[in-house]
């Protein structure tokens, strides 16, 4: 293949020397006719801006157009742009193509080639349709058509773009597209920006972009002996976003890296995800049809797009805040949701939609870690009731508030595969969150419910090989029966790495908070390791959710989606704490809260104030088997749990015995007060028990029956408590070891 792509390079290169020279002949004989004809059409040549007053006189465009062709022909095939290979992107049988990316120069620019099993003709069909594959692509309008007068097409393109987060403007293009093919068969679409801010259908919602610039890019599709094509891309840029975001987020404006994933592979990937349905190699599950699996991904990275820009012309208006500006809310009382404007599925309350929606600065927190630990531990932030109420909206087509609905989360999710892409950079999946059922004597007068939920979830960036500008778990509830033309109300998670050269580099971590308890001391880690545990590592974090709402609960609905933001933020900000390692060689989950030592020195403080209080070793540990005490400790078979030792105790510590009999993970645990883990006679045995606590340091309670966090209960024959001293011999927390306890 590399072969054959330098002897086509070598090809296209003296292609464009004499496409060059043609050109120059065509603009002196345009110029020459126009003199004869009218002295006052040189402006229109010369003058792109006036040529678009006139789109009668094709003339200026033409010479517009062929300038293009030749400028984007000798970026494509030679060295108009100072190419360099993009950093992660390896050659092989198994690569995509070959991906390059501007190293100096104006704006910012990507280069890719590759093979594709479809020919030139159906390839053109495909990327022109800019809003089936560029997700990032609010809408595209073919302002004008006429043909070139040489085979070829000229067309003025108006593009809307999405801003990536909340933080930032949207952007538009006003360009002018050219297609013509080539002598030797090749298919050209060569597009660049055309001055003037104004240019565009509709210029009465420009306030809410900003103008961007397209230098000349665009496609080259050269078939091949015995069918395919070569597929030449070229993504030239020049974002001036870039001098109206916030400093921090520049690197996104300004990284052709970026440029790279989010829109010049993004077109080799979808090219090749066509090539390989239409090829029949491709088999989905439940029977569809990959066109209508594509539908759903597109439909619900378009609702959550539509829910983080909020543009006015779509129905969205601000709501009053509460004083404080970390959560933006919005309404939206025209929102339609369906596929179709006519749809029997349509769904439309009296109210509308509130779209709660935030962003944050995440630091030294590896993106795909995030959003793995998101997908794979959704108890850890959701809350049940929430996703119920939605769900239950959706179908039924009216709102009830969700606090009227009695219902909780068994703590089980299942994850069903329906769809993923060829480069496994996103799938496509059915979450099925187990309920349980609330009895008459927990709410009485109530209907006892038991009802699961299914969410249409879209997961993107997470694959250890994957490399994106951003990864995405994006989800809306959806009705069992899972209709093609279902109503979809989408909500979610963004992250957008800001250090370009530094994403992708943590990915492999482990997603386990608990196996980073089991390797010891950080020496063993290699300074490769060390730099791939994403010190400085930057994102930012975009949430956006959204609920249905009938009039009379609009406020209080409101109230309830900026409160349930906030309460994910604080979830997100726990987990980002544990993921992140707080100094170099630190690992993963060895910090557990801020104010709190590390994993190792609690270890020994635990094993030690439990031999100076009771006299006798907790575990059987002497060093030489090159265990650390942590992990003996980690594994020990009683559940050991540590709590802070305040007026409202909370759990900071757990082992894993500790863990499973809680029903919690160590995220979630200070979550749960001492108090709500004893019934009334433990919490009685307790009281009795705290005053010899705290004069001889330790304590021990009878055998009883205490609640897991997920209001299970568990019963144990004995349990001890304990003072843990610190450095200064001052009391740090309160230990308890629960013995040979089970679920009753």
């Amino acid at each position: 293949m590399n072969k054959l792509l330098m002897e086509e390079n070598e090809r296209l290169q003296k292609q464009v020397t004499q496409l060059v020279h043609e050109n120059a002949y065509m603009r002196q004989q345009l110029r020459n006719a126009s003199l004869a004809n009218d002295t006052s059409c040189e402006s229109v040549v010369t003058t792109p801006q006036n040529s678009l007053r006139d789109p009668s006189n094709p003339a200026g465009l033409l010479s517009i157009a062929e300038e293009t062709l030749a400028e984007f022909l000798s970026k494509a095939t030679g060295t108009a742009v100072d190419w360099v290979q993009m950093p992660g992107m390896k050659p092989g049988p198994d690569s995509i193509g070959i991906v390059a990316i501007s190293h100096s120069g104006s704006g910012v620019a990507a280069r890719a080639c590759g093979l594709v099993s479809l020919e030139p003709a159906k390839i053109v069909e495909i990327l022109k349709d800019r809003p089936s594959w560029f997700r990032d692509c609010r809408s595209l309008e073919v302002f004008t058509m006429f043909p070139a007068g040489n085979g070829g097409t000229i067309e003025l393109v108006y593009m809307q773009t999405y801003a990536p987060t909340t933080l930032a403007p949207a952007c538009d293009f006003w360009t002018l597209r050219y297609t013509i093919g080539l002598e030797d068969s090749s298919l050209v679409v060569c597009e660049r920006s055309l001055s003037g801010s104004g240019g565009g259908p509709n210029t009465t919602t420009a306030h809410q972009f900003v103008r961007a610039e397209k230098l000349p890019s665009g496609y080259l599709i050269r078939p091949c002996d015995g069918g395919g094509s070569i597929v030449h891309i070229v993504d030239h840029l020049d974002l001036e976003q870039a001098w109206s975001v916030p400093e921090v987020l520049r690197p996104l404006y300004e990284s052709s890296r970026v440029v790279a994933q989010k829109v010049t592979v993004a077109a080799l990937h979808h090219l090749r995800q066509i090539a390989q349905e239409m090829s029949g190699e491709v088999v989905y599950a439940l029977g569809r049809q990959p066109a209508v699996l594509r539908t759903f991904s597109q439909r619900l990275s378009r609702g959550f797009n539509d829910a983080v820009n909020g543009f006015v012309d779509d129905g969205w208006s601000l709501m009053g805040g509460d004083g404080m500006e970390d959560v933006i809310v919005a309404t939206n009382t025209s929102k339609k949701i369906s596929t179709q404007a006519n749809s029997a599925n349509a769904f439309s309350v009296s109210g509308g939609v509130i779209c709660a929606k935030a962003s944050m600065l995440l630091q030294n927190v590896p993106p795909a870690l995030l959003v793995r630990f998101l997908r794979e531990h959704r108890s850890e932030w959701a809350d049940y009731k929430i996703d119920a109420y939605s769900a239950t909206s959706l179908k039924a087509g009216s709102c009830s508030f969700p606090g009227l609905r009695h219902c909780r989360f068994s703590g089980s999710q299942i994850i069903m595969p329906l769809a993923h892409t060829v480069e496994n950079e996103e799938f496509l999946e059915v979450v099925r969150l187990e309920g349980q059922a609330i009895t008459q004597d927990e709410a009485p007068g109530q209907a006892v419910l038991s009802k699961d939920i299914h969410l249409l979830q879209l997961c993107s960036g997470i694959d250890e090989n994957a490399v994106g500008a951003c990864f995405e778990l994006v989800f809306a509830p959806i009705d069992e029966l899972f209709l093609d033309d279902a109503p979809l109300l989408p909500s979610g998670f963004r992250v957008i790495p800001l250090d370009t050269k530094k994403e992708g580099l943590a990915s492999s971590r482990t997603l386990d908070l608990a196996s980073s308890l089991e390797v010891g001391s950080a020496t063993n880690h290699s300074a490769s390791d060390k730099s791939a545990n994403g010190h400085n590592l930057r994102s930012v974090l975009t949430i956006a959710f959204q609920f249905p709402y009938e009039v009379h609960l609009q406020d209080n609905v409101a109230a309830m989606a900026r409160q349930y933001v906030r309460s994910i933020i604080s979830a997100v900000q726990r987990v980002s704490m544990a993921l992140a390692p707080s100094q170099p060689g630190l690992h993963v989950g060895q910090k557990l809260l801020p104010g709190y030592p590390e994993a190792d020195t609690l270890a020994h403080w635990i094993c030690q104030s439990y031999n100076c209080h009771l006299g006798m070793e907790l575990l059987r540990y002497d060093g030489e088997t090159g265990e650390s005490m942590l992990k003996v400790l980690w594994h020990h078979q009683d559940a050991i749990l540590c709590c802070s030792f305040k007026m409202q105790p909370v759990f900071t510590f757990a082992n894993q015995a500790g863990l499973d009999m809680l029903e919690t993970t160590l995220v979630a645990l200070q979550d749960i007060n001492l108090d709500k883990i004893f019934d009334e006679a433990g919490q009685k045995a307790l009281c009795s028990e705290f005053a010899k606590l705290l004069e001889q340091g330790y304590a021990y309670l009878p055998a009883g029956i205490c609640l897991s966090g997920m209001g299970r209960h568990v019963s144990y024959e004995q349990a001890i408590a304990w003072k843990v001293l610190g450095e200064d011999n001052s009391v740090h927390c309160l230990a308890f070891c629960f013995m040979n306890w089970s679920f009753v």
